[in-house]
C-alpha cells in the first residue's frame, strides 16, 4: 500500500510536469493556431496547411497527456481516500499509482524528444552480418522484432524493400515506421547486434555467435526541403523478388536510387543506395525510393550540423565481434545492452519486441545529447 508521502509526491511531479511543459502558454498557443487553421482559404496550398495541422496536432497532444495525467493523480488521490473508509482494495491503490508513474515516465521521456527530427517516421535498414544461413535467419528475428514493436505501440510499418537470404532469412530490409516520435525512440536502434545461441543450422548443435547491423534515419516529410542533382543520380530497375503475385515477379517494377553524394562538410564522395520494391507500379516504387534517398541525405546532413561524426564512424563499424551495442544470449537467457547497461533476463518477451525498458535506458543517458 502507498503512503501518503508518495501521493503527495505526485501530486508534486504533476507540478512540475505542468510547470516544465509550459501548459498555460501551450493552451494560448493552441488557440493561436487553431484559428489560422480557420481563415478562409486555408486549404488552398495544402502542403502549408498540412504543415499548420501538424503544429497544431503537436501542441494539443502535450495539452492531452498533461490532462491524462492529472487525471490519474485525481483518481489516485480519490482511490487513497476510499481506501480509508474501505470502498476499494489496497491492490487497487497501488495499480492506480503504478499507473500514474508509469504515465509520469512515459510523458517525461517523450519530453526529451526534443531534437528537429525526433518526431519524423523512421526508417530501419538490416543487413545480415558475415555468417550465411544463420547470419540471415538473425536479420529476420530483427526484422519481425521490429514489426512486432511497430505493432504494439499503434505505428504502421512497411517493408519497402526485402532481399531473402539463399536458404533461410533475409540479407537486408528496409522498413518504414509511421507513428508519433517513432524516430525518437527507435534512433536507440541504431547500430550492431550480437547474438549467441545453439544453433538450429548447425547439425553439432553448436554455440554460434551471429551479428545483424540496424540503421535507423528519419523519414523527411514535404516540409522538408532535400535538393538532389540529377547529374548525381541513376535508377536501376529489376523484378522483385519474393512473394507477391506473377506481375512482381515477371514485370521490373523494383527500383534503386544510386546518387553520388558529395559531402559538403567533409568533400568525401560516396555512393549511397536506396531500393524499393513494395508495390507493382514502378513510379510509386521510384517515388519512394527517392524520399528514402532525401531522407538518409538529410539525416547525414543533420549528424553534421549536430556534430555527430563521432556517431557516425561508429555506425560505419564492421558488423563484427567488439562492435556490437547489445547481445542476445538466448541459452543464458539475458539480453544486454553495452552502451547503458541495462540487461534483462526475459529473451522472449524482447524478441516480441518489448524493447521499452533499452529505449528508456538510452535516453535517458544519451537523450540529451
Amino acid at each position: 500500500m502507498i503512503t501518503i508521502e508518495q501521493l503527495k509526491a505526485a501530486q508534486e511531479r504533476l507540478a512540475d510536469l505542468k510547470r516544465y511543459l509550459d501548459i498555460d502558454n501551450k493552451k494560448i498557443q493552441l488557440e493561436e493556431e487553431e484559428l489560422r487553421t480557420q481563415v478562409p482559404g486555408f486549404w488552398d496550398d495544402q502542403k502549408a496547411a498540412e504543415a499548420q495541422m501538424k503544429v497544431v496536432k503537436g501542441i494539443r497532444s502535450w495539452i492531452e497527456a498533461y490532462d491524462e495525467a492529472k487525471t490519474n493523480v485525481d483518481e489516485l488521490a480519490t482511490a487513497f481516500d476510499f481506501y480509508k473508509e474501505e470502498l476499494v482494495t489496497e491492490a487497487e491503490v497501488d495499480e492506480q499509482y503504478k499507473k500514474t508513474i508509469d504515465l509520469f515516465e512515459s510523458i517525461e521521456l517523450r519530453n526529451m524528444l526534443q531534437g528537429e527530427e525526433d518526431h519524423l517516421n523512421c526508417v530501419l535498414k538490416i543487413n545480415a552480418g558475415a555468417g550465411g544461413t544463420e547470419a540471415n535467419d538473425w536479420a529476420q528475428m530483427l526484422m519481425r522484432l521490429y514489426m512486432r514493436y511497430a505493432e504494439d505501440h499503434g505505428y504502421k510499418a512497411t517493408v519497402q524493400d526485402l532481399v531473402e537470404g539463399d536458404d533461410a532469412g533475409i540479407k537486408s530490409c528496409t522498413i518504414e515506421i509511421e507513428g508519433d516520435m517513432a524516430f525518437g525512440y527507435l534512433k536507440s536502434e541504431n547500430g550492431v547486434h550480437r547474438l549467441v545461441r545453439v544453433s538450429p543450422y548447425n547439425a553439432q548443435g553448436k554455440r554460434m555467435t551471429s551479428f545483424a547491423s540496424v540503421f535507423a534515419f528519419p523519414m523527411i516529410d514535404d516540409t522538408i526541403e532535400v535538393n538532389i542533382d540529377p547529374g548525381r543520380l541513376t535508377w536501376d530497375t529489376f523484378r522483385s523478388g519474393g512473394a507477391g503475385g506473377q506481375n512482381v515477379n515477371k514485370v521490373e517494377s523494383g527500383v534503386r536510387a544510386r546518387y553520388m553524394y558529395l559531402d559538403p562538410y567533409t568533400g568525401q564522395e560516396t555512393e549511397l543506395l536506396q531500393a524499393c520494391t513494395v508495390t507493382r507500379d514502378q513510379p510509386k516504387n521510384r517515388e519512394m525510393a527517392l524520399q528514402l534517398l532525401k531522407s538518409q541525405i538529410y539525416n547525414i546532413e543533420m549528424e553534421h550540423k549536430r556534430e555527430k561524426q563521432a556517431a557516425i564512424e561508429a555506425g560505419k563499424k564492421k558488423i563484427e565481434w567488439g562492435s556490437q551495442i547489445r547481445s542476445y544470449v538466448f541459452d543464458d537467457r539475458r539480453v544486454k545492452d553495452h552502451r547503458t547497461g541495462y540487461q534483462t533476463s526475459d529473451v522472449n518477451a524482447v524478441m516480441d519486441g518489448k524493447i521499452d525498458g533499452f529505449i528508456k535506458a538510452y535516453l535517458m543517458e544519451f537523450g540529451g545529447e
